[in-house]
């Protein structure tokens, strides 16, 4: 690992707290939607229920197919029925499908679909269904390249239908008292943000939630006979089955996820986005232990330079990842740990704060005294009616999601430019968001995407 360099701070002019909160409100401006889901004339009532796919929920599919059971369950799609067989039980009208595609063909009746498959899938099935008008939830990333972040988003918007990525904390308390703060001038203008997580470690520590920093495996076992492996590797390029990808352990693999930084980079950046409203980075540089041609590594530090916004100024993001930590603050008590698992570290002109937990839960300033000293704000910002029942919300009536694909795509860009920045060796990439290249080093480019299998695309 290099050693992290300190970032210099430099005074900056004084944001107005009015400013501030109109820009951090900006992603949950109401959206416009097809007549069909406002509850006019002659169309549903905003008060019927919606009739909802399941498209992978043997994982964390199952508890966002909870979250919704108010409404309708209507069709289920799953290519492994033995993973599944737990849920497909739980919603027994549910028609049951291997193929997502012939789900959407043949159930015509689906007003949304939740996507929670690994994440190498995660586009051509939000693709499909926002093409067909369907409103979707899917869980983070966004997607697994920077080119479909992009693309997923720009469907969205085309269509009009309603959106919500998975990252539960945008619904966080916490994550409406750091943009409430921060607008109040807490801390001062925000100039550097340090964001961590142990995955894939357990506290920094093993064993790993999945395998990293490893070659691929030369075993070739049979395929469960339950499992369509075909499905299961949708666009991604051939390879023998191996219970070292499914299930879930695909996350640390090139092909089909983006490691700790793509898993809880889009909960633990979120709110750091959000708050000082951040869009594309002009640069990325890391650093990490050995890179391998299959698997991320073990751990990686990653160094985002974003633009001034406006009034606000540039910010220096740092993520650290596999147990690798910021330098502890001076501010901190000695009797407090540092939290291991998940943090942020907001650096203003003048103080800090520290938000632990994932997804922005729990923020307070530095030192101990100083935050019982602070007289919080007023809560100006609208309150969650919960992650899950916005979405809901938002489909019947058009009203507002908080990590809605606007929001959503642009914050996956930005996590995966930094994915591609550490499998391409951790040089400095300069990124032209525009043009959607990185204009520094022309073979970088290829890692923003791949060329799908026949018979896949978007």
């Amino acid at each position: 690992m290099q050693k992290q360099q300190p970032i210099r701070t430099q005074p900056a002019r004084n944001i107005s707290r009015r400013d501030f909160l109109a820009a951090a409100g900006a992603v949950t401006t109401f959206m416009a939607l097809p007549h069909h889901v406002l509850g006019r004339a002659g169309q549903a009532s905003p008060n019927s229920k919606l009739n909802i796919a399941g498209v992978g929920f043997g994982g964390q599919g199952a508890s966002d197919l909870a979250e919704v059971s108010s409404q309708n369950i209507v069709a289920l799609c799953d290519v492994d029925w033995d993973y599944a067989a737990k849920t497909f039980k739980q919603y027994p009208a549910a028609k049951q499908y291997k193929d997502f595609r012939q789900m959407l063909d043949k159930e015509k009746s689906i007003d949304a679909v939740v996507v929670a498959t690994p994440d190498h899938n995660h586009a051509v099935v939000s693709i499909t269904a926002i093409k067909l008008g369907k409103h979707i939830y899917c869980e983070k990333p966004l997607t697994r390249t920077v080119y479909e972040a992009r693309a997923v988003a720009k469907a969205a918007r085309a269509a009009k239908v309603a959106t919500q990525m998975g990252n539960q904390g945008m619904a966080f308390e916490g994550n409406r008292e750091i943009n409430e703060w921060l607008a109040d001038g807490a801390i001062g203008p925000v100039r550097e943000a340090h964001v961590w997580s142990d995955r894939p470690t357990h506290r920094g520590k093993m064993p790993l939630w999945w395998a990293q920093g490893i070659e691929r495996p030369n075993e070739t076992p049979a395929v469960p006979p339950t499992l369509d492996w075909d499905l299961w590797l949708g666009p991604a390029p051939v390879r023998p089955y191996n219970p070292a990808y499914a299930p879930f352990r695909w996350r640390g693999w090139w092909d089909f996820g983006s490691g700790g930084i793509g898993d809880m980079g889009i909960h633990n950046m979120a709110p750091v986005f959000s708050a000082l409203k951040l869009g594309a980075p002009e640069t990325v540089q890391a650093s990490s232990t050995p890179v391998f041609s299959e698997t991320v590594p073990l751990a990686c530090i990653v160094h985002y330079q974003f633009p001034a916004r406006g009034e606000l100024p540039p910010v220096t993001l740092h993520w650290y990842d596999g147990g690798m930590l910021p330098e502890r603050p001076a501010e901190l008590e000695e009797n407090r740990e540092m939290d291991p698992e998940d943090g942020v570290i907001f650096v203003g002109d003048k103080g800090k704060m520290l938000v632990t937990g994932w997804g922005g839960e729990h923020p307070r300033l530095l030192s101990e005294t100083r935050d019982k000293e602070y007289k919080r704000p007023p809560k100006i910002l609208p309150r969650s009616i919960g992650h899950h029942q916005e979405w809901i919300e938002a489909c019947k009536t058009g009203s507002a999601t908080r990590s809605n694909f606007d929001f959503a795509g642009p914050l996956t860009e930005a996590v995966l430019l930094g994915s591609v920045c550490v499998h391409n060796g951790g040089a400095k990439l300069s990124w032209d968001s525009e043009n959607m290249k990185i204009t520094n080093d022309p073979d970088a480019n290829k890692l923003l995407h791949y060329e799908y299998r026949k018979g896949w695309s978007l």
